[in-house]
């Protein structure tokens, strides 16, 4: 078997200009600080990101450069407001090529997702995740078996973090 990882993130604190949509909300000054932190921790924790499914959101797109993470990216528009079963049927298609995966996404998609995957709810881990998820969070989730196996309850959230 294969061990495999997945790395949720969710998108960096967005600013609301006048005028713009929803789907075109850039990222504010806090959420590019706080999505370069998110990339500091990724790297240290995480250091070889093979790739990347992104929301088509502007506030997505640009928490992802700002990460400075540059693996393979995939924009899927099914990813912004995506329920859990939606997030997990992208994940399922990405090619087993790639042995860790970083999906940039919204909530409660991300979130959700998250405790979803979790095999191991009653842990420490797990009660800090079902307590928040601020804006450019990062939850890591592990298992073993090709993308396409991955289903709810099938992986182990091994760690949370909010970079600040």
């Amino acid at each position: 078997m294969t061990s495999r990882t997945l790395v949720l993130m969710r998108h960096g604190k967005s600013g609301y200009p006048d005028g713009v949509g929803d789907h075109e909300r850039p990222l504010a000054r806090r959420g590019q600080r706080e999505a370069a932190l998110a990339g500091d921790w990724l790297r240290e924790t995480q250091p070889c990101v093979d790739s990347v499914l992104c929301s088509t959101s502007t506030r997505t797109r640009e928490t992802l450069e700002r990460t400075g993470i540059a693996a393979p990216t995939t924009y899927d528009a099914a990813i912004y407001g995506a329920t859990p079963d939606q997030v997990i049927e992208a994940i399922q298609l990405v090619d087993d090529a790639a042995a860790t995966l970083l999906v940039v996404g919204h909530a409660p998609g991300m979130p959700t997702t998250a405790w979803e995957l979790a095999s191991n709810r009653e842990s420490s881990v797990a009660d800090e995740l079902s307590s928040q998820f601020p804006t450019s969070t990062l939850a890591v989730l592990t298992f073993d078996g090709s993308w396409a196996e991955l289903n709810t309850g099938s992986a182990e959230l091994v760690a949370f973090h909010i970079p600040r």
